[in-house]
């Protein structure tokens, strides 16, 4: 609560440098606590455990966030669509129907599994392997898992750098993710106090391997945004403060680190060695609802306890009047997970651009509106969006609305899948946004051809298909596999 109010105002004003700006925040600030994602959207988890069991299927927990009336973004929205178009865990977080599936969604939403299995980090991986497939994989299922295992140690180890170094043996160490950490991890060593230069580093190596931001500075990614999380503890040094202000500084996602870095303080310190002055505006709103649940932080408190008990017996641990004694557990990667190896960015092409598009039939165009940029329509049967390009992906982005409809994609002449781009949920628009994405494919020329079907839901109010723009992928070795820090020359 304390972290993402803090760095809430900042969130994304600095992409590709350090924010110097002065930031302002006062402890009466964690207010707005109340309405963050960060803290709202793993509350309905927990409602779905209230509900259905701690044990409940994963199409259950994406049931219900599926529903909730609040907004989602990147992988979230997409398994939100997912739901609707009956594509259900793990398939909705894979690659093949979510092109967030690197994101840092499940990363902001995974505290509360490593709040409820304190010493048990095998048990944690477990339910992170469980909910984090609803919306990522790869990378960003690790993010979350990290963040749960960062969790999970820190309730019986104080020193920080033990806690992440013993939360990285929940991921498999071939896995970018737990690469980037240790990178971290050596930049902390040679740098130890100057956290910039590290962050220079480490943004040389790591900050172009972003499928959502591809081509722009721009970063979503789950281990950049969870480097920066280790840099503010590694940093921050204990201090509640430090940890903050650099965890915000390092910039990209600027609520959620810091609101990671200072929850996993938290557990290291206790509620009562916070600042005064932070617990006490805490204390003003302990019996306030956070938005979209039926939670306030006092009840967050007594069902994480409650869980913690109940996973705590169901492995071995006991409970007293006095007493949570837990059977503490060595902590086990889960399987190594890629979601787009080797993959990089090459080209942005709009239907505008004389660059390998070619239209047929009746399409017309839609004017920028606010963010949603300039696009193609037609609602027409048998018109056709054509695009070709050298590489070993694409993606075709376009909008998803309440009167759009079906469209028949083909690759190579080969026919894929069939899309519904209709969305009319929480009151969202997304324009823009992933329509389809093909990668693996074999070095050379490929056409993907979108085919308007005329077709629609009953409750669609029209059958528009949306095209936007093509983003042209290739497979070349990344960045990060040849690059040598600095220092090491």
């Amino acid at each position: 609560m304390i972290g993402v109010s803090y760095g809430g105002p900042t969130e994304f004003v600095a992409h590709g440098f350090t924010l110097e700006d002065t930031i302002k925040w006062k402890p009466s600030d964690v207010n707005f606590s109340l309405t963050e994602d960060d803290i709202y959207v793993q509350l309905t988890f927990m409602m779905t455990m209230d509900q259905y069991g701690i044990d409940a299927p994963a199409k259950k927990f994406q049931e219900l966030f599926a529903k909730s009336g609040y907004k989602l973004w990147h992988a979230n929205v997409q398994s939100r669509k997912n739901y609707f178009d009956s594509i259900f865990p793990p398939q909705s977080g894979s690659p093949e129907f979510n092109s967030h599936a690197d994101d840092i969604d499940f990363q902001i939403e995974a505290d509360y599994i490593g709040l409820i299995c304190p010493g048990m980090p095998q048990i944690a991986n477990q339910i992170a392997d469980k909910i984090g497939h609803i919306m990522n994989y790869g990378d960003g299922v690790y993010g979350g898992a990290f963040l749960a295992a960062l969790y999970s140690e820190a309730y019986f180890e104080n020193d920080i750098l033990k806690i992440i170094q013993k939360a990285l043996l929940s991921l498999p160490a071939e896995s970018d993710y737990s690469k980037i950490v240790n990178d971290v991890i050596l930049l902390h060593k040679h740098y130890p106090s100057d956290w910039r230069a590290a962050w220079k580093e480490l943004e040389a190596k790591w900050a172009a391997e972003d499928m959502c931001g591809a081509g722009s500075s721009y970063n979503i990614d789950a281990k950049l945004n969870g480097a920066y999380i280790v840099m503010g503890l590694l940093y921050g040094e204990g201090d509640p403060l430090k940890t903050l202000e650099i965890a915000t500084r390092c910039g990209q996602d600027s609520d959620c680190n810091p609101a990671n870095a200072m929850g996993v303080l938290g557990v290291v310190k206790g509620f009562n060695a916070l600042p005064k002055e932070y617990s006490d505006h805490i204390l003003a709103i302990q019996d306030s609802l956070f938005i979209n649940t039926t939670y306030s932080f006092n009840k967050t408190v007594e069902n994480t306890l409650k869980y913690a008990k109940e996973l705590a017996v169901k492995n071995g641990g006991e409970v007293t009047d006095k007493e949570l004694r837990i059977k503490v557990q060595t902590p086990k990667p889960g399987a190594l997970e890629v979601s787009f190896p080797n993959l990089v960015f090459d080209r942005r092409v709009t239907p505008f651009e004389n660059k390998g598009w070619e239209f047929k039939g009746k399409w017309k165009t839609k004017t920028k509106d606010h963010n949603i940029p300039q696009s193609r329509f037609s609602a027409r049967a048998g018109d056709e969006a054509i695009f070709t390009f050298e590489g070993t992906g694409a993606s075709i982005a376009g909008n998803w609305d309440r009167n759009c409809g079906k469209a028949d994609i083909y690759v190579d002449g080969q026919l894929k899948r069939t899309i519904d781009c209709y969305f009319n949920y929480s009151n969202q628009s997304p324009g823009n946004t992933n329509l389809y994405l093909i990668t693996n494919l074999p070095e050379g020329k490929h056409t993907v051809r979108v085919v308007v079907k005329g077709e629609k839901r009953p409750e669609a109010e029209g059958a528009n298909v949306y095209i936007s723009e093509a983003v042209v992928y290739k497979t070349a070795s990344k960045i990060s596999d040849n690059f040598n820090f600095s220092f090491q020359k």
